[in-house]
C-alpha cells in the first residue's frame, strides 16, 4: 500500500516542479486596455486555471475547517471572501490570460 502513496506523491511532486518552473516564464497581460497574446492565453489555460482550482477547493475545504473559529471572531464574511471568493473568481470569472478578474458590479 505504501508504494500507491510515494507514486502519488512522485506524480505530485512532478506536477509542482512544472508548474513552478513555467509558472515565472510566462507573463501575464497588464492590467490595461492590451489584449492578452494567445501564449498568455494557453498558459492560463494550462497551468493557472487548473492551480487556482485547486487552490479553490483547498480555501473552501479550510474555510469549512475554520468556520466555527470564525463565526466566534466575527470575521466570517472576510474568510469566505479571502478563502473561497477570491481563488474562485480568479479561476472562472476573469477572462483568459488577464490578471484581474471582472468585478460584477
Amino acid at each position: 500500500m505504501k508504494w500507491v502513496f510515494d507514486s502519488i506523491s512522485r506524480g505530485l511532486m512532478a506536477t509542482l516542479m512544472v508548474a513552478s518552473l513555467l509558472v515565472p516564464s510566462v507573463s501575464f497581460a497588464a492590467v490595461s486596455d492590451e489584449a492578452p497574446s494567445t501564449g498568455e492565453m494557453v498558459a492560463d489555460a494550462l497551468v493557472v486555471r487548473p492551480l487556482m482550482l485547486v487552490l479553490t477547493v483547498a480555501g473552501t475545504g479550510l474555510f469549512v475547517a475554520t468556520l466555527p473559529f470564525s463565526l466566534a471572531g466575527g470575521n466570517a464574511d472576510e474568510a469566505a471572501s479571502a478563502l473561497v471568493v477570491g481563488p474562485a473568481k480568479t479561476t472562472f470569472v476573469r477572462c483568459l490570460g488577464c490578471r484581474q478578474p471582472v468585478n460584477p458590479e
